[in-house]
């Protein structure tokens, strides 16, 4: 979202100018860049609790969230404060950092956007940099911060709310067109990352093969098997949760399977999504449900009446949008629970090679083809349960060795030794646990069926 002062407030006069504004985003491969997001939940460490209860999810004040990014905000050589209504809820990266943010989710779960990096040691270095920058003031405040798929043992109603002026229309929307969006919000995190293309065609390619691919990536970073402190029988609880968060919004666009998909296809699709807001005077105005279509078209909700749709309102459109694969001036892949350091680096690592090698990317598209469409959306709503044992003709532990063994020919590649960071998706690909079996195991064996130990076990 444009943050007040930066969006772009041209008139919209023609489709011409959205499609121009995702166009934008192309480069040449020499340009190509890496830029991955994280997120993980914050926890009271139980030696430190002082009166506040183990485990829980810290409040955003006091002595929580706003105390924590005041306390990195006072290296003004690298980080900007950003604000919404007087209240800290974020950092912008200065030199150095240049590139970087820091955001919050609504229950405060606490994302690093990183900058774009020309290779994956740049991404292990970044993330390992800004673990270590969040580990002595979180510990100053009693604080852990765990990267799991979803929250582990508390309800939604045990989790606090950060005072962020979108999240409030959010909360409000979210119930009227879905079932479990207030718990995506509150209750989830993920790992994503941001790739460049260089053409419509070169985009169209990548579109294809990532978004039938998600769900693979879904079942190999399973990380969310807890569910208010019991298995619920689902291993990426999370994925569970985007399938009826918003549905108009989310999940795997028809459109992109179309032979005519294209800029203009994608605009086309996200103008029939129902908006969120629009930033006018530096402030937030709820427009939850209005169409952006009609507004273009002269009738707009009374909301919206009065105002000119611009540039900037439909890039910050593009920002509500859900898709498992989602595209702006690049595309970000959003499949995967977040997890452990190695976990989150092989999730860049596993598209940057399917996706910045032309013959990598070529076999990808034959491998993808060899089923219809129909049978990746299957897989979708199948993996959050089953994971690498969801049905897929062939077995999907064969297509997860297949396509890790082209990621790794894509990184190979690439000539700069980021191979080795496949190594964790390559082992569960081999019949190895996932993340989330993994816990369960720990569950059911030494833990003696407490989750709690997750926390730490899984801190960074």
């Amino acid at each position: 979202m444009s943050n007040p002062g930066e969006s772009n407030d041209t008139p919209i006069v023609g489709k011409a100018q959205m499609i121009d504004a995702l166009a934008r985003g192309c480069k040449p491969p020499e340009a190509w860049r890496i830029g991955t997001e994280h997120e993980k939940f914050g926890f009271v460490r139980p030696e430190t609790a002082a009166g506040r209860t183990p485990f829980s999810a810290p409040p955003y004040a006091p002595q929580g969230i706003e105390a924590l990014l005041q306390t990195l905000g006072n290296d003004k050589a690298s980080w900007e404060a950003i604000e919404d209504r007087g209240k800290l809820i974020g950092l912008k990266g200065q030199g150095r950092e240049k590139g970087q943010s820091i955001s919050l989710e609504p229950a405060g779960q606490f994302e690093l956007s990183g900058g774009p990096l020309a290779d994956l040691h740049g991404t292990w270095q970044e993330m390992t940099a800004h673990f270590e920058t969040i580990r002595a003031p979180s510990a100053a405040l009693g604080l852990g911060f765990a990267p799991l798929g979803f929250q582990p043992l508390w309800s939604r109603d045990q989790m606090p709310i950060m005072p962020k002026s979108r999240y409030a229309i959010m909360r409000r929307y979210m119930p009227l067109v879905g079932t479990l969006g207030l718990d995506m919000m509150t209750r989830t995190c993920t790992v994503q990352v941001n790739l460049d293309f260089g053409s419509e065609i070169d985009m169209v390619r990548k579109m294809r093969v990532s978004l039938a691919l998600q769900p693979l990536a879904t079942a190999l970073f399973a990380n969310s098997p807890f569910y208010e402190g019991k298995p619920n029988g689902f291993l990426s609880n999370r994925a569970r949760i985007w399938t009826d968060t918003d549905n108009a919004r989310s999940g795997m666009p028809e459109c992109v399977f179309r032979p005519d998909f294209g800029f203009e296809a994608y605009v086309d699709w996200a103008l029939d999504v129902p908006m969120y807001f629009v930033m006018r005077d530096g402030e937030i105005r709820d427009v939850a449900g209005a169409s952006f279509r009609d507004w273009l078209d002269g009738r707009p909700a009374a909301e919206l009446t009065g105002l000119t749709p611009t540039i900037g309102d439909f890039e910050d459109h593009l920002t509500t949008v859900f898709p498992d694969v989602r595209l702006k001036q690049f595309l970000e892949m959003r499949g995967a629970d977040a997890g452990s350091q190695a976990m989150m680096v092989a999730q860049s690592a596993l598209w940057v090679g399917l996706l910045y090698d032309e013959p990598t990317l070529m076999a990808a598209e034959a491998l993808v083809r060899e089923q219809p469409w129909s049978v990746y959306r299957a897989l979708r709503a199948d993996v959050p349960a089953l994971a690498m044992d969801a049905p897929f003709p062939g077995t999907l532990r064969a297509l997860a060795k297949r396509v890790v063994a082209l990621a790794g020919q894509g990184l190979k590649a690439r000539g700069l030794g980021e191979e080795k960071y496949l190594v964790p998706i390559g082992e569960i690909a081999d019949g190895g646990p996932t993340q989330a079996e993994r816990w369960l195991s720990l569950y059911n064996g030494p833990w003696n069926g407490d989750v709690r130990p997750i926390f730490e076990a899984a801190a960074v």
